[in-house]
């Protein structure tokens, strides 16, 4: 990994993304999108993540993080994608309705037979190019950029339509899917 993009500071905010080996559209389906969510509350609750802001798209999610200091960020983030890449192919394989199930686990498959530090599928792709996020401004910008993801992809007209994602939360929206840290 590149000395630009580390967790140098365990006490910042940091944009991370995190995505899909080949922009897979794994998270399409509701299923996959919850096991983020559930692991994303799990890592509040045990490790003390802290999640500023969000969106779930198709093939990756970006998160606004930062920690109470309980375990490091680049920990907490290794754990949950090592968690959500095994549950996720857990879920995959065990949904027979699935119609892309052969399809995407042949890809994850051959993937990680690619990456020496795979034992047999590799879910995301090895970087999360953590920003440190050290002043307002950027702060809001990755927040914007953030929430505006789904609608620069046409899938909504305005931010806060789309479920996925805190715009809600920062907005002040009543239907939420999943609490924030606002800042």
């Amino acid at each position: 990994m590149s000395r630009n993009y580390k967790f140098s500071d365990q006490t910042a905010c940091y944009f991370v993304t995190m995505t899909v080996v080949h922009w897979i559209d794994v998270f399409s389906r509701k299923d996959y999108r919850d096991i983020i969510f559930e692991s994303l509350e799990y890592c509040k609750k045990e490790k003390g993540l802290i999640v500023h802001a969000y969106v779930i798209m198709s093939n990756h999610v970006h998160l606004i993080i930062s920690s109470k200091g309980k375990v490091k960020l680049e920990s907490i983030v290794r754990d949950l994608k090592k968690f959500t890449s095994k549950s996720i192919i857990k879920s995959i394989q065990e949904n027979i309705s699935e119609s892309r199930r052969d399809w995407m686990l042949w890809m994850f498959e051959r993937t990680g037979e690619r990456n020496k530090n795979n034992s047999k599928y590799q879910f995301w792709q090895q970087h999360n190019h953590p920003i440190i996020l050290n002043n307002d401004l950027i702060l809001n910008q990755k927040i914007e950029y953030i929430h505006q993801n789904p609608v620069r992809n046409g899938l909504i007209v305005e931010a806060t339509d789309y479920l996925y994602s805190s715009a809600k939360n920062y907005e002040e929206k009543s239907y939420k899917i999943f609490e924030v840290d606002l800042i």
